[in-house]
């Protein structure tokens, strides 16, 4: 959506209001709902934070404003009768004001809530290289680069193979989320994440028709 488009939204349906749903870019995870006017979705556009509406403030107020958790735009739409808004957003810390990543938290089934971990882990890697907290084994292996990440990547790689044939269920699994996690790594080294390799295999998996 573009600022040209605002204007042709079906703003008097909603008596200037209309719902916009928030979804997580990355999980499609349903975060939250709330109200934008005009100006609040114009807001949106240009700065590239969710702004919203206030119904009991009667006022504008970006989200995260005041915990600092902001949800960063990545896309903005309307749905087919143009009386809806849906955003994509990067959230920058838990959305509800419960501490809770969703406003739902009992709407994402199980499986899920366990795929939104990978990019949330992604983010954790990448604060804790920013951080350098004392002790930290993930900035401790991203400082000696991405040749002794890659090192640590083809041993991990072995061990999954032995567990494959050693080890019981919970062995390989263990031994499996390992390598992930230095996959995950070396990804952060090149300035990739992990959204990239899923790309790469929706792409193949849609050449073979």
């Amino acid at each position: 959506m573009t600022l040209d488009d605002v204007a042709r939204l079906d703003w008097a349906k909603g008596d200037g209001l209309l719902p916009a749903i928030v979804q997580h870019a990355r999980t499609g995870r349903l975060l939250m709902l709330g109200y934008m006017s005009e100006p609040a979705l114009r807001e949106t556009l240009v700065g590239r934070r969710v702004v919203f509406f206030s119904r009991s403030r009667q006022a504008l107020w970006t989200k995260g404003e005041t915990s600092g958790h902001f949800l960063d735009v990545v896309d903005v739409s309307s749905d087919c009768d143009a009386d809806a808004i849906l955003v994509l957003a990067d959230p920058l810390g838990p959305t509800c004001h419960k501490g809770t990543e969703s406003c739902f938290a009992e709407a994402a089934a199980p499986d899920a809530q366990r795929l939104a971990f990978l990019p949330l882990l992604e983010r954790i890697i990448a604060q804790r290289i920013a951080d350098q907290p004392d002790g930290s084994y993930t900035a401790k292996l991203f400082g000696q680069g991405p040749g002794r990440i890659a090192q640590k990547i083809g041993e991990e790689g072995v061990e999954v193979a032995l567990a494959a044939v050693t080890c019981d269920d919970d062995g390989l699994v263990a031994e499996c989320a390992d390598l992930l996690y230095h996959v995950l790594l070396l990804l952060k080294s090149r300035d990739l994440t992990l959204e990239r390799v899923v790309d790469e295999l929706k792409a193949r998996h849609a050449s073979k028709g």
